[in-house]
């Protein structure tokens, strides 16, 4: 036990430091070549962020063990959205673009409709599953998503790198160290990702808790670890932009990226759990939309942060209770 406890601390280590190198290659390549820090957000941190996810698919999904991906899936979605956002705010209130606000919240809104819709078109089957056909196409929604911001942005970033290119101060970032701490932070928080999942998972299985809130609550707020440091770093750094990316980013691919690739290597089974937990996201999501129109708008205050905050600790006892 005590083995398990001080692998979990390593994690958590691992975590940190490959967050915050990540967070400055991507920074640092973004003010390189004057890109949105949004943009960077919504690819490389999102991607990188989320490998432990992807990991943890395809091995649960090799196993058989569906709920975990599922849960993982679902799980995770929730605390970037509830508690890793809801804390962002409390440190610093953030600031939500009008990009972020009309198409990425929205787009993480749709996702979750989406895999509701596909759930409960197999509603007459018992139970009812998300199938590798489903899978293929939520693939293809991902494809679509993280593709479209990228087409969507090259015309102005050539034309600031144009405008940009005699600028002394962008030309002492060296992109080939900033690619290097990218990779060697992507790679640090897959271990520490998967330290603090599987000994966090050995330990709860000792005490008897059940695949499935593992998977929604041990496992999913394990591998949100990257996000939650990644974001917290760079709201610290003031890249709050970055930040927000990441989260929106992630949400949408464990949706479409996630639970498409474990549904094409095996159909995944739904539970009346796990349907009302997606219920939830949604709902989530549509409160963090909505918040961008009350109250200081644009903006996540403090005081909504604390909202988003109450909602998961909510939600976190109603699953043990």
């Amino acid at each position: 036990m005590i083995l398990n406890i001080l692998m979990i601390v390593l994690g958590f280590i691992l975590l940190v430091v490959g967050a915050n190198l990540l967070v400055r290659g991507a920074s640092n390549i973004a003010s390189k070549f004057h890109i949105p820090e949004m943009l960077i957000g919504l690819t490389i941190v999102a991607l990188g962020t989320s490998a432990p996810e992807l990991i943890i698919t395809i091995t649960s999904a090799a196993s058989g063990s569906t709920d975990l991906i599922i849960g993982n899936a679902i799980g995770s979605n929730l605390c970037n959205l509830l508690f890793i956002l809801g804390l962002m705010t409390v440190i610093r209130p953030i600031l939500i673009d009008d990009e972020a606000k009309k198409i990425h919240i929205p787009v993480a809104l749709l996702a979750a409709i989406i895999v509701l819709i596909i759930e409960i078109s197999h509603i007459n089957s018992s139970p009812s599953f998300i199938d590798r056909i489903d899978g293929i196409i939520l693939v293809i929604f991902f494809s679509i998503y993280f593709t479209y911001p990228i087409f969507k942005e090259i015309k102005d970033i050539k034309q600031s790198y144009i405008e940009n290119k005699n600028d002394e101060s962008k030309k002492k970032i060296n992109i080939f160290i900033q690619i290097i701490f990218i990779a060697i932070g992507v790679v640090l928080l897959k271990y520490g990702g998967d330290f603090v999942v599987a000994y966090s998972t050995e330990i709860a299985q000792y005490f008897g808790v059940s695949e499935r809130v593992i998977g929604l609550t041990i496992v999913a707020i394990g591998t949100a670890m990257p996000e939650l440091v990644t974001s917290i770093i760079s709201v610290i750094r003031k890249d709050t932009d970055l930040a927000v990316g990441n989260l929106v980013g992630s949400c949408v691919l464990n949706l479409f990226l996630i639970l498409g690739v474990g549904a094409i290597i095996t159909p995944l089974e739904f539970s009346t759990e796990f349907t009302q937990n997606l219920i939830l996201l949604i709902v989530s999501n549509l409160i963090l939309w909505i918040f961008n129109f009350i109250g200081k708008k644009s903006t996540i205050t403090r005081f909504k942060g604390f909202i988003l905050l109450l909602i998961f600790t909510l939600y976190m006892i109603g699953l043990f209770v």
